[in-house]
């Protein structure tokens, strides 16, 4: 049973989302999508562009300072020069999370083969669970559905080490 105090966050790296070029739909989607699993979580949301040290910065704070149980990112998990996400979760995690990688990225090219384009990067900072994802709200949707049958699972296994 997960429990029921648990906070999340999410976080939407775009730099056109950040400066207000244009509005964020993929962020409120896993928003949504989470209060829909987990309705009495608190869930925590920031814009940050795409840079390593600002993505950095904001998940270290959530986990270090926050203590969130789950993070999810949106966005720079392409392959343009800007998308720098997994660059950014490889000095973050402690341990990754391949399976569940693979998981997301073998769903997600059962809908669209354009899904190998995309770098999907999970892993586990302290006791928090963090998984990427790209930045379309259709993406999002897609990968949310690819794991979210087993978030509980791999929740209630982090709130268990001490």
């Amino acid at each position: 049973m997960v429990n029921s105090s648990l906070t999340f966050a999410v976080l939407t790296v775009s730099d056109r989302c950040y400066r207000k070029e244009t509005e964020d739909k993929s962020g409120p989607e896993l928003i949504q999508l989470l209060k829909k699993q987990f309705p009495d979580a608190h869930i925590l949301q920031t814009c940050v562009p795409d840079e390593v040290e600002e993505i950095q910065d904001k998940i270290s704070f959530w986990v270090d300072q926050n203590g969130v149980n789950l993070i999810l990112t949106s966005g720079g998990t392409g392959m343009s020069p800007r998308d720098v996400t997994p660059e950014a979760m490889n000095h973050l995690v402690d341990k990754r999370l391949p399976c569940v990688e693979h998981i997301i990225q073998s769903e997600g090219l059962k809908v669209t083969p354009l899904a190998m384009l995309s770098r999907p990067t999970c892993g586990i900072r302290k006791k928090t669970l963090i998984l990427n994802f790209p930045g379309s709200s259709k993406a999002v949707k897609e990968n949310f559905a690819a794991i979210s049958s087993y978030l509980p699972t791999m929740l209630n296994t982090l709130q268990t080490i001490k």
